[in-house]
């Protein structure tokens, strides 16, 4: 490490997540230098450097700063009416006869405009910046049209220059439906490889490509063509799969080296040792689980015994989980999932990197990487996932700011 820096943060207790546990350092420090860390690990180890700024955390804990690996955070309106339609009984038959479920998001974001698209937006994500939240992920999916999907992205990549955060983006066209195509899978999966695949591509617009695999979406034939022809673009992949049922989505996913299979409530051990194979981490959406009170839990077990890495995330979207809190859903995932306090930390730092394909750039607390820390009022890391509906944030850092 050279001899200069630009912040010091000392005085600290450290969860690097470095290695394959919590990494826990006790009276640790962080050096940055723009923007990026130097150095991270204990505090009599630190060479001697001068800094611009020296930070006394007075013993505060340190992790690296949260990620968001699974969002529909650009959407427009809301979906509560339907909520009451289904408290009273109302089945999602007849909720979607009256005008709603998905073609209501659609038909919502369709009449809504890019800056429109924006404000509304916004304070998702500030809601997700106020926990510590320094990477999030933003997938598109109501539009169902070029013109549409490519304004969902177009916005969401403008949530991440009004925010100082990092923001992916995942193209999923593949979400469902528009109610133009009548009900043809086929022709809509053709318009989508063809016409809207190459232009999103050609426009920068995505940092990965989704589907919905499930008896309700696309089948797993009509996903392969999907992906095929993302990776002939270029773009990594990964899989909204086996949430209703086994389609067999986890072994798809991994046969095309998906960075992530999400869901995964009725995943076997096929797709589970296809995943731990391919390296594909399983995001699990505890929100979503809760929101429609699903009864087959993941099999965590399973992907424990395998080294199938996990994720955990909000899958915020209007219809099944309006959930911006990743606090809370990381103790969704451990009440809910029967995941450990160091899976759901890790879940929502290094394995969400890894997710992303972004492991190489932040999701722990090691030299190189961004200097993106979330620092919390806590006495012990479990606090982070005991707590509901406590925010013991003390101060956010992104990019060493």
């Amino acid at each position: 490490m050279s001899a200069s820096v630009d912040t010091i943060w000392r005085n600290a207790r450290l969860a690097t997540l470095a290695g394959a546990d919590l990494g826990l350092v006790e009276r640790g420090a962080i050096a940055a230098r723009d923007g990026r860390i130097v150095f991270a690990g204990a505090e009599a180890e630190m060479p001697a450097v001068d800094a611009r700024d020296t930070v006394d955390c007075e013993g505060r804990w340190i992790t690296p700063g949260l990620i968001d690996c699974h969002t529909h955070l650009v959407h427009a309106g809301n979906r509560a009416n339907e909520f009451e339609m289904r408290l009273a009984g109302a089945t999602y038959e007849e909720v979607a006869k009256a005008g709603g479920g998905i073609v209501s998001s659609v038909r919502a974001l369709r009449h809504a405009s890019e800056d429109g698209l924006v404000r509304q937006s916004l304070p998702r994500l500030d809601a997700l910046i106020a926990e510590g939240v320094t990477t999030v992920e933003i997938k598109s999916g109501y539009g169902l049209d070029l013109e549409n999907e490519a304004k969902s992205l177009r916005a969401a990549r403008r949530l991440g220059e009004e925010r100082a955060v990092a923001v992916t983006t995942t193209f999923l066209g593949a979400h469902a439906l528009p109610p133009e195509a009548r009900g043809d899978r086929d022709w809509y999966i053709g318009m989508l490889v063809d016409e809207m695949l190459p232009d999103i591509a050609r426009e920068g617009l995505a940092d990965a490509v989704d589907a919905f695999c499930e008896d309700i979406a696309f089948s797993p034939e009509q996903v392969a063509l999907v992906f095929d022809k993302a990776v002939e673009l270029g773009l990594p992949v990964k899989l909204h799969a086996d949430q209703l049922s086994n389609l067999g989505g986890a072994a798809l996913a991994a046969s095309f080296g998906a960075l992530s299979a999400d869901h995964l409530e009725y995943t076997g051990e096929v797709g589970a040792a296809a995943m731990a194979t391919a390296g594909t981490v399983a995001v699990m959406l505890p929100g979503a689980f809760y929101f429609i009170r699903e009864k087959q839990i993941p099999p965590i077990e399973l992907f424990r015994s395998m080294k199938v890495p996990m994720a955990v995330a909000t899958d915020c979207n209007p219809g099944t989980s309006p959930l911006t809190s990743l606090l809370l859903t990381m103790n969704m995932a451990a009440t809910l999932f029967r995941m450990t306090v160091d899976e759901c930390i890790a879940g929502v730092t290094r394995e969400a990197a890894r997710a992303l394909g972004r492991q190489g750039e932040t999701g722990t607390l090691e030299a190189g990487k961004w200097a993106d820390l979330a620092i919390w009022n806590i006495e012990r890391p479990a606090e982070l996932v005991y707590r509901m509906g406590f925010n013991p944030l003390h101060k956010r850092v992104w990019r060493g700011m």
